[in-house]
């Protein structure tokens, strides 16, 4: 055999790979395609009002997109009878982080949250209070294409010195 034959093959198989990998990023939806069945536009308070009653609580009053799958593994609750605390982990393949930001940013300030800032880049970060405690979203698209939410939930109490 000549050289030439493995050259030949090793370029079809990086081509059907890049194939592959191209029909399978193209085939990726967001969180609100699926939620409402169509590609997103914008954000509206019409689009915010179809995001009533989806997704489940955590932590009793955080709200997580349905689609995020939890990692139990990767998460910790610290529980008394009038408080709960922890770190929860979800995670799921290919999803839109703009997309997130919006869900978490409208259904934590219906849920009486309140933002107190944000941070977006490779990282985003969203950090909301309460009267009685603090919650912090972070939000991380892996290289490979996994989405990683960590939600944070404490006492909000002050230091006295």
């Amino acid at each position: 055999m000549s050289p030439n034959i493995f050259g030949r093959k090793s370029v079809i198989a990086l081509l059907l790979v890049i194939c592959f990998v191209g029909v399978w990023m193209g085939c990726s939806t967001t969180v609100k395609e699926r939620q409402q069945g169509q590609p997103v536009t914008g954000a509206t308070r019409e689009t915010n009002a179809e995001w009533e009653g989806t997704g489940k609580y955590y932590l009793d009053d955080v709200r997580v997109p349905s689609e995020l799958n939890y990692q139990p593994n990767r998460s910790f609750v610290y529980e008394t009878p009038k408080f709960k605390a922890g770190v929860m982990v979800f995670t799921k393949w290919r999803l839109d982080i703009s997309s997130l930001i919006e869900f978490f940013t409208y259904n934590m300030e219906k849920d009486n949250w309140k933002l107190v800032n944000s941070f977006r880049g490779k990282e985003s970060f969203l950090n909301f209070t309460k009267p009685d405690k603090t919650c912090t979203v972070k939000m991380v698209e892996k290289w490979y294409g996994t989405t990683v939410v960590e939600i944070r939930v404490g006492p909000l109490g002050e230091k006295k010195m």
